[in-house]
């Protein structure tokens, strides 16, 4: 698939999560198998750049694959000039988000908010469009709830203002992440326009990646919490996509090396102090299947020193090896 010029190994993308896709993950991801990944959401407002979180998020010299920067807000001329400094760090590719429904995002009427708001959604998209030379995307939902689903009425009004590419969440905001995606909206949006559309929503496993593609007509997928303690699956996603065979799980000893190389990675990336809480919700997460009791998270969690974290790690596969 291409977005403008750039062209993904394979399309498969990590979708971009806020505290989730930094750029460790985001690497994690491409080296098991993701064609793209899209990283955390920036915020247009420029009062803030210059915090420790926002620098963190716009560290992309020398990152691998193509540079996808997400931004979010409400004013077109905000949004424009975030996407020039997005560009200026290194941002190949320009998101922009329309679908997060979290609350602290949508009362500044950004994220999904905005769907309630074709005529100003045509400004920020015109905007961010005109401002740089590079492809610009967007992600949005199926509406803003059940009784308003316009996505291909924005779909449309994406590809009149020059948007490369659709990646369309199958839920509504108002369904936040509850109930199951709505793929035929994703398939009638497909019908509807002519650049690449990108399923997102409950693609956890091979079959269901084959599934959603088939029946939507989708260009590519987007995965976002399926990734979550488990960036193989790109991998396992797309063997089965080109060899309609299953891998069998990752082996115990692989996952240890994926979890240690991580978690080491987050301390060095965001220091000590930080990187070892933010490697705890990792841990919780891969461990979801292994540690069905719960027993070791707390113990996990409890650690103040990031080489006890590595230390515990280590010790915790010694004993289910």
């Amino acid at each position: 698939m291409l977005i403008g010029s750039y062209q993904l190994d394979n399309p498969l993308i990590v979708a971009p999560m806020a505290g989730v896709t930094d750029r460790p993950f985001r690497e994690l991801c491409l080296r098991y198998g993701a064609g793209m990944a899209v990283s955390e959401m920036m915020t247009s407002n420029p009062d803030c750049w210059g915090t420790q979180k926002s620098k963190q998020r716009m560290v992309h010299e020398g990152e691998s694959g193509i540079r996808s920067v997400q931004i979010a807000g409400a004013d077109p001329v905000l949004m424009a000039d975030a996407a020039r400094f997005a560009v200026e760090q290194g941002a190949q590719v320009i998101d922009i988000n329309m679908g997060c429904p979290a609350k602290k995002v949508n009362k500044r009427l950004a994220g999904s908010a905005l769907l309630q708001y074709p005529q100003l959604i045509e400004e920020i998209l015109t905007s961010v469009v005109g401002a740089v030379d590079v492809p610009v995307t967007l992600k949005t939902r199926t509406g803003w709830d059940t009784d308003n689903r316009n996505c291909v009425e924005i779909a449309q009004l994406a590809e009149q203002c020059g948007i490369q590419a659709l990646a369309l969440h199958g839920r509504t905001r108002a369904c936040m992440y509850k109930g199951e995606a709505e793929y035929d909206f994703i398939k009638a949006v497909k019908q509807a326009i002519s650049i690449p559309v990108i399923a997102n929503g409950d693609i956890d496993s091979p079959e269901k990646a084959r599934f959603v593609l088939d029946y939507t007509g989708a260009d590519a997928l987007m995965i976002g919490r399926p990734a979550q303690g488990r960036p193989w699956i790109f991998r396992e996603i797309h063997h089965y996509l080109t060899t309609g065979e299953k891998l069998p799980e990752p082996p115990i000893e692989e996952i240890r090396q994926i979890m240690l190389g991580h978690v080491a990675e987050l301390h060095r990336f965001y220091g000590e102090y930080l990187g070892l809480r933010i490697a705890r919700k990792h841990v919780s997460w891969y461990l979801q299947t292994h540690d069905t009791a719960k027993a070791f998270r707390p113990t996990f969690n409890a650690i103040e020193s990031a080489q006890q974290q590595l230390d515990a790690l280590q010790g915790y596969f010694d004993n289910v090896a």
